[in-house]
C-alpha cells in the first residue's frame, strides 16, 4: 500500500472502527444491526476527516516541498514560487526558507550570468579599441620596413602616423588602468580644499587652442566670484572637467559655446557643463557612462578619444559622493551637471 493520505486515512479509520465495535461487544442488550452499523459509519467518517487533516496540513505541504527540492536538483529556479499555505507551521516554515533559500541562489546566478555577459562584451570591446591603434602603427612601421623609409618625406610621415597611433594607444591603457583601479576600490581619493574657479580655469587655458579652431568660446558662470572652494580631490575633479568640458568641445558645431555654470546651493555647488552642440538622442542618453559606448562610432572615431572618458567621470562623481547627470536635446546640446561639498571654512 502507498504511503499517502488515503493509505493512511484507511489504516486509521479501520483501526478506529475495529477498536468501537469490540467496545460494542462490552455493552449488553444491543440490538444486532448495532454492530455492523456503528463501526460502518465511524469508519466513513474517519475516513473522510482523516484523509482530508493529513492531505491539506501534511501531504501537500511535503508534495510542495519535494518539488522545489526537484526545480532545485534541476537548476529550474525561475519557475519557484512561495505557495500560499495553510498546512502545519513546521512544514509552512521549511517550505519558506527553501523558498528563500533558493532566491538567493537564483539572484546569485543571475548576477554571475550579468557578469560574465560584461566580462565577454568588456573583452570583446578591449580587443577591438586596441587592435586599431596597434595594426595600423604596425603597418606604418612595415612599410618603412620594406623600403620607404629611404625616401626623407615619407619616413617622417609614416612616423609621425605610427607616433600617433602609439600616443592613443597609451592613453587607451592609462584609461583601462583608471578605470580597472576605480572599479575595483585601489583608488582612494584625497579630499582637500579645492578652488573650483581655478581649476576651470586652467582647462580653458589647456583647451583654448582647440576650441578657437572651431570658433567654440568658452564661459565660466561663477557669479562674479574667482574662488569657490569645494571638498574633493583635486587630480579627480580636474580630471571630470577636462573629460565634459573637451567632450563639449569635440561634439558641438563651429562657433558654438560651451559654458560651466558654479551655483551654491545649501552647502553644496552645482556644477553643470553645457554646450549647444549636436546633442544626445534620448535611446543612447541611459548608456552613455558605459565603457566603450559611442552614439556615433564613425564620427567619434574620427574624432578620436578612448571610450571610457564617460566611464571615468562617472566613477569619480560617485566617489565624491555624487551623481553625475545628463540631460539632451538633439540638435540643442548637451548638460551634464552634478553637485559637490562646499568647503565650510573653519
Amino acid at each position: 500500500m502507498l504511503l499517502n493520505s488515503k493509505g493512511l486515512a484507511l489504516i486509521l479509520a479501520a483501526s478506529i472502527a475495529i477498536i468501537i465495535a469490540a467496545g460494542l461487544f462490552l455493552i449488553p442488550d444491543l440490538p444486532d444491526f448495532v454492530f455492523w452499523l456503528v463501526p460502518i459509519i465511524c469508519f466513513g467518517t474517519s475516513y473522510i476527516l482523516i484523509n482530508v487533516v493529513l492531505e491539506f496540513l501534511f501531504f501537500k505541504e511535503l508534495r510542495n516541498i519535494y518539488e522545489m527540492f526537484e526545480k532545485i536538483r534541476n537548476n529550474d529556479l525561475t519557475t519557484l514560487k512561495p505557495e500560499r499555505s495553510y498546512g502545519h507551521s513546521s512544514l509552512n516554515q521549511i517550505q519558506q526558507e527553501i523558498y528563500s533559500y533558493a532566491h538567493i541562489k537564483q539572484s546569485e546566478i543571475e548576477e554571475l550570468k550579468q557578469m560574465a555577459k560584461f566580462r565577454r562584451q568588456f573583452l570583446a570591446d578591449v580587443s577591438h579599441e586596441l587592435k586599431t591603434p596597434i595594426f595600423a602603427a604596425q603597418g606604418f612601421v612595415h612599410t618603412l620596413l620594406d623600403g620607404a623609409i629611404d625616401d626623407k618625406s615619407i619616413r617622417m610621415k609614416f612616423l609621425r602616423k605610427a607616433a600617433k597611433n602609439l600616443d592613443g594607444l597609451d592613453a587607451l591603457v592609462q584609461d583601462l588602468l583608471t578605470v580597472s583601479h576605480m572599479e575595483a576600490g585601489d583608488i582612494t581619493m584625497q579630499f582637500e580644499p579645492t578652488n573650483i574657479c581655478e581649476v576651470v580655469e586652467e582647462i580653458f587655458d589647456q583647451l583654448e587652442d582647440r576650441a578657437a579652431k572651431k570658433g567654440i568660446e568658452l564661459k565660466l558662470n561663477s557669479g562674479q566670484q574667482n574662488k569657490i572652494l569645494v571638498l574633493a580631490d583635486n587630480q579627480r575633479i580636474h580630471q571630470v572637467f577636462v573629460n565634459l568640458i573637451s567632450n563639449a568641445i569635440k561634439y558641438s558645431d563651429e562657433n558654438g559655446e560651451v559654458t560651466v555654470t558654479l551655483t551654491r546651493n545649501a552647502g553644496k555647488l552645482d556644477i553643470s557643463v553645457r554646450d549647444n552642440g549636436i546633442g544626445i538622442p534620448p535611446e543612447h542618453l541611459n548608456r552613455i557612462f558605459e565603457r566603450f559606448y559611442r552614439v556615433d562610432k564613425s564620427r567619434s572615431k574620427a574624432q578620436g578619444g578612448t571610450g571610457l572618458g564617460l566611464s571615468i567621470v562617472k566613477h569619480i562623481v560617485e566617489a565624491h559622493l555624487s551623481e553625475i547627470k545628463v540631460v539632451s536635446n538633439v540638435g540643442q546640446g548637451s548638460s551634464f551637471s552634478f553637485e559637490l561639498e562646499l568647503y565650510q571654512v573653519k
